[in-house]
């Protein structure tokens, strides 16, 4: 054997993991995308998951042809449902830090309800003016 044909083995070897990666990534992507589309009814989802049993590369080419541009939709449609679900959450959090006026104006009620003294309300309101200008 000469070190030749072994290269080409090593990359032929390669070359076959690859491939054999790219075809699970298409059909994990496929399985999601079934499971994703809400106007497909279970029928067609199993009739469509039958198939990817039982001639799993014919189906996967067919499906990709057939429903590639859907597929990249939903998964935009998806991405873009998350990036707005993140937002609304940073936002939801942000705006509900109290800014160093309130809690003055809330330790200011606490004193005239007699709930903390002068010293405390004092302790309170340098705290929060010392937040405000870190």
């Amino acid at each position: 054997m000469s070190f030749w044909s072994t290269i080409a083995d090593v990359i032929w070897w390669f070359l076959t993991i690859f491939v054999f990666v790219a075809y699970l990534m298409a059909l994990f992507s496929i399985i999601t995308d079934l499971f994703r589309d809400r106007a497909l009814n279970g029928f067609a989802k199993a009739v469509w998951l039958l198939f990817l049993v039982f001639l799993p590369f014919l189906t996967a080419l067919v499906y990709l042809i057939v429903r590639g541009k859907g597929m990249g939709e939903r998964a935009a449609q998806q991405a873009a449902a998350a990036q707005h679900q993140a937002e609304d959450y940073v936002r939801s959090i942000a705006g509900s830090a109290a800014t160093p006026t309130d809690e003055i104006e809330r330790a200011k009620r606490l004193l005239d309800a007699g709930a903390i003294t002068d010293a405390e309300f004092a302790s309170l309101k340098q705290a929060a003016l010392s937040r405000a200008t870190a």
